[in-house]
């Protein structure tokens, strides 16, 4: 019973404490959310040795961190993988056209897949990616050069892609 009154009273100090450094590490509060409250149950599992330790806060910080860390890092390689898959996946008419694409500055990449794959216009284009309309036609005429160069085609238009 004495246990949880301490672990009640160490969650209660430490919790807003963690969640803050995490939000603030990671600039993504469901992340840090979801990050500060497995390190809380994991030190409710182990309190009997963590409410011992000379600093159960600095043992809840680095479990808490190492959360976030899996956590960024596997969101990355969904993104990564969802993206490729999303290339792979497109039925590509020309597979060496689209191993080029891929090839590609990743934001001329993103771009000639959202433009081609999506089929999205370029003020579309622009909002998903954050970036101007003017940016977006750049990227693509910058794109189709690099691709026509790299593929030995004289000029890669619109149409042809």
């Amino acid at each position: 019973m004495d246990d949880r009154a301490d672990f009640a009273a160490f969650y209660e100090q430490a919790h807003p404490r963690v969640l803050g450094v995490l939000c603030a590490v990671s600039g993504d509060r469901h992340a840090a959310i979801d990050a500060t409250d497995e390190a809380f149950v994991r030190a409710l599992e182990r309190w009997s040795r963590v409410g011992k330790m000379a600093s159960p806060d600095g043992w809840t910080y680095r479990v808490a961190l190492n959360g976030l860390r899996r956590a960024k890092r596997r969101a990355a390689k969904e993104r990564a993988a969802s993206h490729h898959l999303a290339l792979t996946s497109a039925t590509p008419t020309n597979p060496e056209l689209w191993e080029a694409v891929r090839a590609l500055a990743p934001r001329q990449c993103h771009a000639i897949a959202l433009r081609y794959v999506a089929d999205l216009p370029e003020a579309e284009i622009a909002e998903v990616m954050g970036i101007t309309r003017g940016t977006v036609a750049s990227t693509l005429a910058d794109a189709r050069a690099r691709l026509a160069q790299q593929l030995g085609e004289p000029s890669l238009s619109e149409e042809s892609a």
